[in-house]
This record gives structure tokens, sequence and C-alpha cells, in this order.
């Protein structure tokens, strides 16, 4: 007989604990030592059978341990003293109060959508790096004070856990999860559960929210499964990242519009300010602009002055390097879907996100173009992956260079108290009283000059221990599911020998096999009887992607061979709490992604921030700080056109780097037995690149160049302005293909002496509007065999009048400054101190050429 219904039965904590609950629902004890400790003494064997979920240890500690606790007054007074802790975090001035002191401007909140987050594993609403990175920025901007509300979606069995059969091949299973057994509340009005309704594919469609308390930041998720719904749309929150297009478009309907709603209800209840930066990451949620838009127009706006408002406040961050990983409908669906949305026209709608650039299939709808359309400021999330993105959607702004794109970069960041090992945490506290230029986030970077050799190199050996005793409980019950002897396993991986590390998603272009290319060769490291290697690998593959799924077979299959078994492991369900003990224990970390399709890759920043050298492909972050003084780089073999050709060849500096470079440089010790350059590299790479790749630097660096100037520019075109300005970009779209330069005219010749101020002039056919409309540039730039020019140095020119033709004459002045070989133009462009900047509009006219 099965039950219908669960309920949960809870201990009633003594009238002293029961500020444990609010410990316990508030998800900062995921990175806070101290509240870990706390709840770990409750009932240590309970604690690691509930696998540190405090949520749940409350719920089955035995009422007489309770008993005793709540008269043990060191207890007692540790509770309070941590709950204390809790509430001078919550309300005390952090970095971003003081930074506001001295930056009115900046905004009073931020809305974060995204379709997943990976905060603890207690709440199981991810599926890899997006959501971790999601996680982490919450987290971050919790610790930095940054007023932001996280908005996403409750999946009722969460992403899918991973176990392998007997042949390696990866097998899905689909716990459901029980709100009840979660650090989750339902936003209430009074006692009843707050509803928000969202139309999907023709259907009213209702949902609950759920708020999760991440530090100072709250995350709403939204949920479906409730008995206000059909059976069928009950569903639509069923699981992350599953079902056909239909449901993934109903499922980023539901996170884009009906997050919104949901941050309504959330602020009018709470008191919270309304947010006034909306931040879209990734595509999944770009439907918000439609929701924003819908909003402004039912309060009378209508469509262009909407856009131009939702434009101002909302920033889009792109995650992915290749048309391929971009969320496309049919036109037809999305038709469909918002046809009669409030008073929106559909076939504005449908322009937002239609691709309709040279190259584009105007057939279907694009979610990051959307973000592009919707939004004022967007951005890639490494160097390198802004410069890829800006070339990728170049066709969106036709006639400017690709570096001129207005999309910017802000490399990722992981959190730092989330990651690093507590032992070396603690090496990392500052002096007490010290509060230099050193000290961020309560780490001193600089404190490892203070512990010795061999200190440092005892930790790095605890921690590779804690990694494996990990892995072996993972193999013994994967060898279980598996139907496999685990004889081995108690003696598998040596807490004594050089560890790589590689876990990430089983995409193809990340290349899990390549270190399998020369299978003898890899025999060889790991079996070097004096000077051995082991290779620890996690990843899934998506459910539907069966060449990821093969690409593990392949690992899971070599790892099982005889020769090689226990010294390279796969561990099956990569998550967090896989996570947190892989990183510090290994000593290198490997990347071989195919480049430059690596957006930003953060496992490597978490390996780092615990001593571990990284070896990778210069792709992503690693191509923005690289540096050898913390690892290696494989190099890229771009220019091969035969795939194989290059696997081969890079898989062989791969190999060569492991051989000659790595494994001296691990076993070569001194009198004492410690690697003493490999302990400098350990050193140099958590005190020198650590502060660049912490969440925090990343959150901040989000605050500063996009939510503050969006707060901004929502503020600008409040009133009249927005209304304003749409009449303005139409006057200036309807008249810019008779805007035509002339004629232009310098004296410049074919050599010219560095330091020489050369005059240019321009003749301007402005078709009527005016020349405060218009801003007339010379752009000057190194010159490509075809003529193009490259790092461009754009110089404005002055209005000297117009003639009775109505032509206007613009000149300027350019001192000519570098060496080389230099071109130059005349171009016009859109001006109004309402855009972000020359290229928003997309729109330039060029001097023709001769």
């Amino acid at each position: 007989m099965r039950a219908i219904r669960r309920f949960i039965v809870q201990p009633v904590l003594p009238e002293s604990l029961k500020p444990l609950s609010k410990l316990a629902t508030n998800l900062r004890w995921s990175w806070n030592l101290d509240t870990r400790a706390l709840f770990g003494d409750i009932d240590p064997q309970l604690w690691e059978e509930v696998h540190h979920d405090p949520f749940k240890l409350l719920a089955r500690v035995p009422s007489d341990r309770l008993d005793i606790l709540s008269n043990d007054k060191r207890f007692v007074r540790r509770l309070e003293l941590t709950v204390a802790d809790l509430d001078e975090y919550l309300t005390g001035d952090l970095w971003f109060q003081n930074w506001a002191k001295d930056h009115p401007e900046a905004p009073r909140a931020i809305g974060y959508f995204s379709a997943e987050f990976g905060i603890t594993k207690v709440l199981p609403q991810y599926s890899g790096g997006l959501g971790i990175l999601a996680g982490d920025h919450l987290k971050a901007a919790s610790d930095n004070g940054v007023p932001i509300i996280g908005v996403g979606l409750f999946y009722r069995h969460g992403y899918f856990r991973q176990y392998l059969n007997a042949a390696g091949w990866q097998q899905e299973r689909y716990p459901v999860l029980d709100a009840n057994e979660m650090p989750v509340t339902v936003l209430r009005e009074g006692t009843d559960p707050v509803l928000i309704s969202v139309r999907i594919a023709g259907n009213e469609v209702k949902a609950q929210i759920w708020v999760v308390q991440v530090g100072r930041v709250p995350l709403l998720m939204l949920d479906t499964d409730i008995d206000a719904n059909p059976g069928a749309l009950r569903g639509v929150t069923d699981q992350l990242y599953g079902g056909d297009a239909d449901h993934r478009l109903a499922q980023e309907v539901l996170l884009g519009v009906g997050g919104v709603r949901a941050l309504r209800e959330f602020c009018r209840i709470s008191g919270h300010p309304v947010p006034e930066v909306y931040h879209a990451n990734e595509g999944h949620a770009g439907f918000l602009g439609l929701e924003r838009i819908r909003e402004y127009m039912d309060a009378g706006d209508d469509f262009d002055t909407a856009l131009e408002r939702t434009r101002a406040g909302n920033v889009f961050t792109t995650h992915t390097p290749v048309p391929a990983g971009i969320d496309r409908f049919g036109l037809d669906k999305i038709r469909a879907q918002f046809e009669g949305f409030g008073s929106l026209p559909i076939d504005r709608i449908l322009d937002l996100g239609r691709e309709t650039y040279q190259g584009g299939d105007p057939g279907v709808y694009n979610m990051a173009i959307l973000g592009f359309r919707a939004g004022q400021r967007a951005n890639g999330v490494s160097e390198l992956h802004g410069e890829v993105s800006r070339e990728m959607f170049r066709g969106l702004w036709p006639g400017f260079a690709s570096a001129e794109v207005p999309i910017g970069s802000v490399t990722n960041g992981v959190h730092h108290l989330t990651w690093i090992h507590p032992e070396l945490l603690n090496l990392l506290q500052p002096v007490v009283g010290d509060s230099g230029p050193q000290i961020h986030d309560g780490c001193d970077w600089t404190a490892l000059n203070r512990v010795d050799d061999q200190t440092l190199w005892s930790a790095k050996r605890h921690m590779r221990t804690a990694m494996i005793e990990m892995a072996r409980e993972r193999l013994h019950a994967s060898c279980r599911s598996r139907g496999m002897s685990s004889d081995w396993v108690d003696d598998a991986l040596d807490p004594n020998v050089l560890t790589f590390g590689f876990a990430r998603r089983g995409a193809s272009y990340k290349r899990l096999t390549l270190m399998l290319s020369d299978p003898e060769r890899l025999k060889r490291l790991l079996n070097n009887p004096s000077t051995p290697i082991q290779i620890v690998i996690a990843g899934k593959a998506h459910p539907a992607d069966n060449i990821g799924k093969s690409l593990i077979q392949q690992m899971v299959q070599f790892a099982d061979q005889e020769d090689v078994r226990g010294k390279i492991v796969f561990l099956p369900d990569y998550d967090i709490s896989l996570a947190r003990p892989l990183y510090p224990g290994c000593d290198v970390w490997m990347n071989n992604p195919l480049r430059p399709l690596e957006a930003c890759g953060t496992s490597g920043m978490k390996a780092a921030l615990n001593g571990a050298a990284n070896l990778s492909v210069r792709d992503g972050w690693w191509d923005e700080w690289y540096d050898p003084r913390f690892g290696w780089e494989i190099p890229s073999a771009e220019g091969i056109s035969d795939p194989a050709v290059r696997d081969a060849r890079e898989a062989d500096s791969l190999y060569d780097i492991i051989e000659n470079e790595i494994v001296p440089k691990f076993y070569t010790r001194d009198s004492h037995g410690l690697p003493t350059s490999w302990l400098r590299m350990m050193r140099d790479t958590i005190q020198i690149l650590g502060p660049k790749i912490l969440a925090a630097r990343m959150v901040t660096d989000y605050t500063e160049k996009m939510y503050t100037p969006a707060a901004v520019a929502s503020r600008q075109v409040e009133g009249k302005a927005a209304e304003e300005l749409a009449r303005w970009k139409s006057k200036v779209r309807a008249s810019w293909p008779k805007v035509q330069v002339r004629r232009v005219e310098s004296s410049l010749s074919e050599r010219v002496a560095m330091g020489s101020e050369v005059p240019f002039a321009a003749w301007v056919d402005l078709d009527g509007l005016a020349p405060d409309d218009i801003g007339v540039q010379v752009v000057l730039g190194q010159v490509d065999a075809d003529d193009w020019l490259h790092d461009l140095k754009i110089v404005p020119m002055t209005l000297d009048g117009t003639n009775e033709n109505g032509i206007s004459h613009f000149s300027a002045t350019v001192q000519i400054t570098d060496p080389g070989s230099f071109g130059w133009t005349v171009r016009a462009v859109p001006k109004n101190p309402l855009l972000a900047g020359d290229v928003e509009m997309g729109l330039a006219a060029v001097a023709p050429g001769e």
C-alpha cells in the first residue's frame, strides 16, 4: 500500500535551542565553518548520516540529545555567539553599503534571473557550471552586501542523478524532492500561499513561490506542482533541462514572465526595494524583457517607450561561444505563446528575437538575440569570450568592427569561502588587528608567507587524503551498482602520488578522452615505479547526449583495465558534495577544450584556490590570467583543420608537459623530502592568482560596470524621457537611409612622421536630422591585407556649419602617435546622451571608398 501524502515529524526544540532553526534555514551555514561545526557537534554520527544537512539533522536528532544540549552552557553560549554573528552579518555595512556612500547612483536592488542555482547539495537545483556560477554570484553578493534578489524555478526532480551500468554507460534517475525536507519556505500573505499566474500554451498556469535565504540574498523559486493546476500543467517545473522544445519554452516563459511577477509579489509583501536592474543570466530568462514591456504598456506607454524603459535597466550575460548552445524556437511557437500578450503587438515581439542579420535564420527565435535587443548592456564571462561573442553577434551591429560591438566582459569568479578547504582557509586567516590592503573577504592572501614549507605540504597531503577517502566511498558504491567486485577499491589512489583532476560536463568539445589518445603512453605515466601519476575524473553528459555518454564509457572502460585500475578512476554523480573535496585533493587540474569553445571554465579556479596548478589550453579565464607561476599552457593547434590531427598534436603536447615538466617538478625533493619548487608554485597560485578569481571581484565588477550604469540609465528614462528617446530613435531610423558622408578631405600623405598633427574634413548630408542628432568621427586603425581596420582610434569631429543645400561641414585635427601601417575613414553615427554608446542602434553611415 502506497502513501498518498508525506509529512515530516520534527522534534520540538527546547527554548534555548530554538535559534538553531534560524541558522538552519539561512544557507549561509553552507559556507560558514563555525556554523557547520556547531551543527556537527549536535550529533557527529547523525551529521555524517544526513550528509551535513542541518535541516535534516534537526528533523532527526533524538529528543534526549536536545535536552542534554539545552542544559550544556558551553553549547548554548556557542549557539548565542553564532546567531549574533549571523545577525551582524545580515544587518551590518558591507562593501556595497560603504561603496554606495560615495556612489549615490548605485542601484537600490537588482533582480538576478537564472534557470539554475547551485548553492548547496541540500538544494539540488543545478546541473553544472552555469548553476554553480549563479550560486556563487548570490553568495558573493551576500558577502558584499549587494542588494540582489535571485529568481529561478523549483524543480521537483532537480537534475538527474548519475550512475553507471556494468558496461560503463551512464544511467539516470530522477529522485522526487520533498520541499518539506529542505530549507525553503512558501511566500505567504497572512496564512495563504501567494500564487502568480502565467499563460503558457493557452493555459493559465499557477505557481507558488518558495523563498530561500542565501545569507542576505533572498532567492525566489517558482513551483507549478500544486493542486491549483491540473495534472499536466503541474509538470512545467518537473526537472531541469528535461523534455522537448515545448517543455523548455514553457519553463522559460515561467522563469522570465512569472519571475518578474513573483518579484513584484515578494517586494510588495516583504517591503524589499523593487529592482531597478534586471540581470538575465543566459538566454533562458530572456522573456523577462517582454513582461517588463507589458507592465509599462499596461501603465499607458506605447511599445517603443516601454522598450526603452525596459532596455535601460536590463543586463544580459551570454555564457556560450557557439550558436548550438543557444536556445532557439520556431517563430510559430513564439507566435502561439505570445499572441494577445497584453497590448504587445505580436510582430514586435517576434522582431525582438528574430535572426534578421546576415547569416541568421529569420524563421527562428533566438533567446540570446532577445537578450541583446531587450537589454542595453551585455557581457561575456571572460575577456576571450567577450571577443568571441563580439565576433559571433556582430551581425546585429552592421557597419561596425567586431571590437566595437557592445558586448563587454566580466570574468567569472568563484566563492572562496565555499571552495577553499577549511585547513587551507585557516592558514589564510589574517593576523588579529590587521586590516591591510591584502585583506579581502576575511582572507589574507599574503598569509602563506608566514607558513613554512613543511606545514603547507602537510596541509596538501591532508587534502589529498580526504579526497581519496571520498573517492573510495564513491567507487565502492559504483561497484555495487555495476554488479562488480570492489576488492581493489581500498587500495585505489595513493595520498603520496602526483594527482591530476578532470571534472566537467560530458560535452564533446571538452574532450574528456584526449588523454586516452595514446593509451600505452598514459599507462607508462600511471605505472612509473618511481614517479607515478594518478587521475581522478568526474562528469555528467546530458541525458540526450549519446556522444557525451560514449566518451564517459570510453573513459570508464579504460579505468576498468586491470593494469591501471585504481590509478585512474571515474567518480559517478558529479555534484557539489563530490566537487568540494575533489578540487583541494588535486595537485594539477586539467582542461583541454577545443579553443575557443570554453566560455570561462571555473573549475580550474576552484582548484587554483586550493594550490593546484592548472594544465590547460589557453581558453576562457586561463587565456586571461595564464602565468608560468600558476601552471602550464597546452599549445592550441587551432590552425589544423583536421580534428583528428589537431587532437593528436595537442595530446602529444599534453603528454610531453606531464612527462618533462610536471612530473620532475613534483618529485624533485630537498633534503627534508619537500618539493620546494612545487611549493613555490602553490604559494604563487594562491597568493597572486587567488584574489583575481574570486566571485567577490566578479560581483563588484558587475556592480560597477553593469548594475550601476543600468540603474543610472533606468532613472534617466523616467517620466517623458523614454517617450522622447523612442520618438528620437524612430526619427533617426526613418532618416538614416539617406544620411551620407558625401566627401572627405585630409592632407594625410602616404608617409607621415610620428607626432604629426593632421587635419580632416567631411561634408555630411543629414537628411533633415539636426547636427546634434549625429556624431561624425574620424576612424583610424591598423589595416590588414583586405584594408579592414583594427585597433581603432575614434576621434570626434566638430560641426563648422551647414550650407544652403543642407550639407553640414565637420572637421578635426588628429595627432599621429603610433608607428605602423594605418588606414582611416570617416563615419556618422546617431548621437544621444541616453544611448549607452555609439554602436547601440547599429547604424553607421561610412564615407564611400575611392
